[in-house]
């Protein structure tokens, strides 16, 4: 049975809501999640991570308040580094162009580090990102590209985590319940209008967090704001994130902001699902393309895939495959990496070419000309340098003379058995939503905060443009979740936010 009424109601099941969800319940009022998803497709896109956080730390002292149950030998052969709060507004302010709203990143790096703890002691439990962001060298473990830590159980195990302590702190959670619009009035908020179970009705309430993502599975939408040919895009997570939260702060005179014509999109299987597979997850993604090449339909280069770390070029090279020629691309290793291509290339339902020559591999790579990729490969070998080869730093081994240059990482293409891999783009998030104050206020077109309406993750806008660095969605989203949370807690409890 859904609750008539509620102190605060939160919109949405993910990692955002539910630490709005468990900052609100701090203030000792009634709490109601609304989660449009059935129980067994809940959390939104959340679920569908790899769990990465990224925050500052110190080094491994300070990564051990979140990871107690690192071992002395870990630590001993492990190089943690450090990612301080100037590596993190240095990487925000590069990939965005310098375009993030400077008081919501002075909040999210500088409160980073405190967030994660709050959610280790709401019962979080968080691991170094072994497999995806450290390569042994000499012995030893170097983490890079200033991301370090992910969720116990990635996505699912974030998600079922943070349920598991709402649930403790008796908050209530209605599934397959669709907020469908905002009640309120010249005061603010007055409540919900929910449909839950063939029925549609009105939660009574003065305090709503809006945390339900983007509009990345509205395919109308992604054709009208990020531009022709979206539509054709598939979706790396939950099918329910439509816009609908956004849609219903935008009808109350919410101000719209951000970057409406972006978002992160990555290279995701190509015969992958229109949507997310939770038996899947996030595995369809294909991200070791920094150690090979990637070639479109036309057997040509079209990107630079050693720029930079694969943790601040991934979510944008989506948009980049979705322009090529039908909408695709391979890329192709040698054996000299195999052994460093991530865990997701081994899954069963992979788009995959394998062959003991160049000559071979090229016939096998569906929807290109095999003639122009020979060649290409050709050209490719005879550019890259001899500098020595190190995943773990950008290692300046690049390419000398090509229209398409290859900065880092420039193995060639030139020792059996040669793999393929087939890759589409696939959307993450949309990057424009409406914008927020410090706490987490739904400001309003005349300027002035909409009391009682607060939002927080993929919806809030603002923060990214263009580009993403890796694991700040989630960092995001908890790090103004909690805000949110505290302020509707705070408001509910009689206080002014």
């Amino acid at each position: 049975m859904l609750p008539t009424a509620a102190d605060v109601v939160i919109v949405g099941a993910g990692n955002a809501a539910l630490c709005a969800a468990l900052a609100a319940a701090e203030h000792g009022v009634s709490v109601l999640v609304l989660e449009r998803a059935p129980e067994g497709e809940d959390g939104g896109n959340s679920r569908f991570t790899a769990g990465a956080f990224r925050c500052v730390y110190d080094g491994a002292e300070d990564l051990k308040v979140l990871m107690p149950d690192l071992t002395p030998d870990e630590l001993s052969i492990t190089d943690f580094g450090t990612y301080t709060e100037d590596q993190f507004f240095d990487d925000m302010g590069r990939v965005t162009e310098y375009r993030a709203d400077p008081e919501l990143l002075e909040i999210l790096v500088r409160r980073s580090r405190d967030t994660m703890r709050w959610m280790r002691a709401k019962g979080v439990r968080f691991a170094p990102i072994w497999g995806r962001q450290a390569f042994k060298v000499g012995g030893r473990f170097k983490f890079w590209g200033g991301l370090t830590v992910e969720a116990s159980g990635g996505g699912p195990g974030l998600v079922a985590a943070l349920t598991q302590a709402a649930r403790k702190n008796s908050i209530t959670i209605a599934y397959g319940a669709k907020a469908v619009s905002l009640v309120a009035d010249d005061s603010g908020i007055q409540g919900l209008t929910v449909r839950h179970a063939g029925r549609t009705a009105t939660v009574a309430t003065r305090n709503v967090v809006l945390a339900a993502g983007g509009f990345q599975a509205n395919a109308e939408w992604r054709t009208r704001y990020l531009g022709p040919g979206w539509d054709l895009a598939k979706v790396r997570g939950t099918r329910f994130n439509t816009g609908d939260g956004i849609r219903m702060a935008l009808d109350v005179g919410a101000q719209p902001t951000g970057n409406w014509s972006g978002c992160h999109a990555v290279g995701w299987d190509r015969n992958a699902p229109e949507f997310g597979d939770l038996t899947v997850g996030d595995n369809f993604q294909k991200h070791s393309y920094p150690f090979g090449i990637m070639l479109n339909a036309q057997g040509e280069r079209f990107v630079d895939e050693g720029a930079d770390f694969r943790n601040y070029t991934y979510a944008k090279y989506g948009r980049v495959i979705l322009s090529q020629p039908s909408q695709f691309a391979w890329q192709i290793f040698d054996a000299k990496v195999l052994h460093l291509l991530r865990d997701e290339y081994r899954i069963r339902r992979v788009t995959k070419a394998r062959a003991d020559t160049i000559e071979e591999l090229v016939q096998k790579l569906d929807g290109v000309n095999p003639e122009r990729a020979l060649a290409t490969i050709k050209a490719y070998n005879a550019a890259v340098s001899r500098e020595a080869f190190n995943p773990n730093i950008k290692d300046g081994r690049h390419t000398q003379g090509l229209a398409v240059p290859k900065s880092n990482w420039a193995n060639t293409i030139e020792e059996p058995p040669f793999e393929a891999y087939a890759v589409t783009c696939g959307i993450t998030f949309t990057f424009g939503g409406v914008k927020i104050d410090t706490d987490a206020r739904v400001v309003s077109t005349e300027g002035e905060p909409i009391p009682g309406l607060y939002a927080a993750g993929e919806m809030v806008g603002g923060l990214f443009y263009f580009n993403y660095p890796g694991g700040t969605g989630l960092m995001n989203g908890a790090v103004f979740g909690k805000i949110a949370g505290a302020s509707a807690g705070g408001r509910a409890r009689g206080g002014n936010a």
